[in-house]
């Protein structure tokens, strides 16, 4: 008895664990439209220009939905798909050329996550970290692709801009799956522990750089990103941390408008005008 309730203590276990691997891959699966959900938000405050925050989320909901249709037609003829991937003329560049950006997303970077989190419910994890490991680089690489969807391919013997990319791509889509497939069929480590705080304020950083750079200028701005950056670090000392975001402003004042030439707004807008 206590060993069958000890059994089902574990798979119970497991499969908890295995749920919420499957819904952090499903939250991988939407990351770029969760990014970009997140960009718009600035619009709202005239902060950078684009789509707004409902164009966003209709635009890929619809998204979503219509490429179902197109993700039957795609799983039908994918031999001739692999075999003409690199060519512009094909009839894959073809069919790639009557679908929108958002659908193309939906068809080469989401969906694939979404089929992996569906699998990664009925399998036994073994190694987490290489398993998470593998996903998390097979997303990097179907990401790649879709970025390179819209490059030209090859003519002829001739690479376009876009066969490098692609090429890179397959590979690391290849490389990335059998590293997931070890995590399924070998013992390895568990997941180790991982601070989000340095990766998150960075990004953070960066975002608020590309968002308040026209409305703040390059002064405020870039001075403003550092100080965010640095939250990310437990050993900050703020006087330190002043210091030096003000010297690495003042050298970013002088590189970008003067020594490279660059039409940056260096003071806010108000200020200005």
């Amino acid at each position: 008895m206590a060993d069958t309730m000890g059994h089902t203590a574990s798979a119970t276990d497991n499969m908890t664990r295995n749920t919420s691997v499957a819904l952090g891959i499903v939250l991988l699966g939407l990351a770029p439209q969760i990014f970009e959900l997140v960009w718009s938000l600035g619009t709202l405050v005239g902060l950078g220009a684009g789509r707004g925050p409902l164009q966003v989320v209709t635009a890929h909901l619809t998204a979503l939905v219509t490429s179902v249709p197109s993700l039957i037609a795609v799983l039908a003829a994918v031999p001739g798909m692999i075999l003409s991937y690199f060519s512009p003329g094909s009839a894959a560049a073809a069919a790639k050329s009557t679908l929108s950006s958002d659908e193309l997303l939906a068809l080469i970077y989401s969906y694939p996550l979404f089929a992996v989190a569906i699998l990664t419910l009925f399998v036994r994890i073994r190694a987490p970290q290489d398993y998470i490991g593998g996903v998390v680089l097979m997303a990097v690489a179907l990401f790649a692709l879709w970025a390179s969807s819209d490059l030209q391919g090859m003519h002829g013997f001739s690479f376009g801009a876009g066969t490098a990319p692609r090429m890179f791509g397959v590979l690391l889509v290849a490389l990335s799956a059998s590293i997931a497939l070890t995590g399924l069929l070998h013992e390895g480590e568990g997941l180790s522990h991982y601070s989000w705080r340095g990766p998150l304020f960075v990004s953070a950083a960066i975002i608020f750089f590309a968002l308040a750079i026209r409305p703040l200028g390059l002064v405020v701005t870039a001075f403003s990103s550092f100080l965010i950056a640095a939250i990310g670090s437990h050993e900050t000392t703020w006087l330190e941390a002043v210091i030096v975001g003000a010297c690495l402003t003042l050298g970013c004042a002088i590189l970008f408008p003067y020594i490279l030439g660059l039409p940056m707004p260096m003071f806010p807008r108000f200020l200005i005008q």
